[in-house]
């Protein structure tokens, strides 16, 4: 049924099977989750950035975005066939990686942006992880496989911990902004909240909201947020198409770094027009070092060489050839 619903989302348009040598003339891509880790792909919508190169590419392509966002979401758009590209975080991509080695083998294509995520907590008993009891709740973007998740069990194992998900039972899936309306309002069964932004940046002006932990402390440094993925057979079938679609990416970042007063404007429109932020805060949030735009994978090989430790996935990754496409976008990655 999810699948089915996920389908629908694109209006019925799944990839139809296609001869080798015929590209496809449509791409399906979802938005993914919101917030600012998402941003170039808002980018590339508003300005037609993917028609645009694929012009010039000499071909015709549309480009079909759908509303669709979380890891396991995601994860099962690109199975289903419902999608070509796929945006997430590293851990929600290596599970699909993992998974689907000897069979469709997806493959990293390029990240998309490095930022942190933050714990924030309305309770007043919380001050570490450490603190959470089986009455607390916690609102992730998917279990098991997000971020937070990840970081929670690296923090566990560098604090010693035996069990390194002690604290997945604390968590529940939530979008970012039933999060927020959640924490902020009290009544929505969590008191923790693992944000992006700006959904961490409007949960902190409130002074009921402490932040706890964020995820370049456990990391040890920037990080990628969000990555695009696909399947090798779509990269083997079209390597036009894939071109174009990374190319509309790299131009989008750029825009972004150009121009932040347009990318802000792009931002508020694919929150429905308003935000809690005025442009200004919003803007500061680009601005911040911490806030990057970039192809090259960060700390991506950690994540999944952790996962591999404690058994979170099979297959063991060495470099980042390993799970990536060959690219200059991503040369250099880690």
């Amino acid at each position: 049924m999810k699948r089915f619903l996920i389908a629908c989302a694109f209006a019925a348009t799944a990839l139809s099977p296609v001869a080798a040598s015929a590209e496809v003339t449509q791409l399906n891509v979802p938005l993914g989750a919101g917030g600012f880790g998402f941003l170039p792909l808002h980018m590339m919508r508003e300005f037609n950035l993917v028609e645009k190169h694929a012009e010039e590419a000499g071909i015709e392509l549309t480009v079909n975005w759908a509303n669709v966002g979380g890891p396991a979401a995601m994860n099962d758009a690109l199975l289903s066939g419902s999608a070509h590209f796929i945006s997430a975080g590293p851990p929600a991509f290596i599970t699909l990686w993992d998974r689907t080695q000897g069979n469709i083998e997806v493959m990293g294509a390029a990240a998309m942006s490095s930022m942190p995520m933050y714990l924030n907590t309305t309770a007043e008993h919380i001050e570490a992880l450490e603190d959470f009891t089986a009455n607390d709740k916690m609102g992730v973007t998917s279990i098991k496989v997000s971020i937070p998740s990840i970081i929670m069990q690296m923090h566990a194992k560098a604090q010693g911990e035996q069990d390194v998900f002690k604290y997945d039972p604390f968590t529940v899936s939530m979008g970012h902004a039933d999060a927020l309306i959640a924490l902020l309002s009290g009544s929505g069964g969590i008191v923790a909240h693992y944000a992006s932004s700006p959904f961490h940046e409007i949960e902190i002006k409130d002074p009921k909201v402490r932040t706890i932990q964020s995820s370049d402390d456990v990391m040890g440094g920037s990080t990628t947020f969000t990555m695009i993925s696909t399947t090798t057979r779509f990269y083997d079938e079209n390597p036009v198409v894939y071109g174009v679609f990374l190319d509309a990416l790299e131009e989008a970042q750029q825009m972004i770094e150009a121009d932040k007063d347009a990318a802000i404007d792009v931002l508020v429109k694919s929150m429905g027009g308003a935000s809690e932020l005025t442009n200004e805060e919003l803007k500061a949030i680009l601005e911040n070092p911490s806030t990057k735009y970039t192809t090259v994978p960060e700390n991506v090989l950690k994540y999944a060489e952790f996962m591999r430790e404690i058994g979170s996935i099979t297959n063991q990754p060495t470099a980042i050839s390993d799970l990536f496409f060959e690219s200059d976008l991503v040369a250099g990655g880690n």
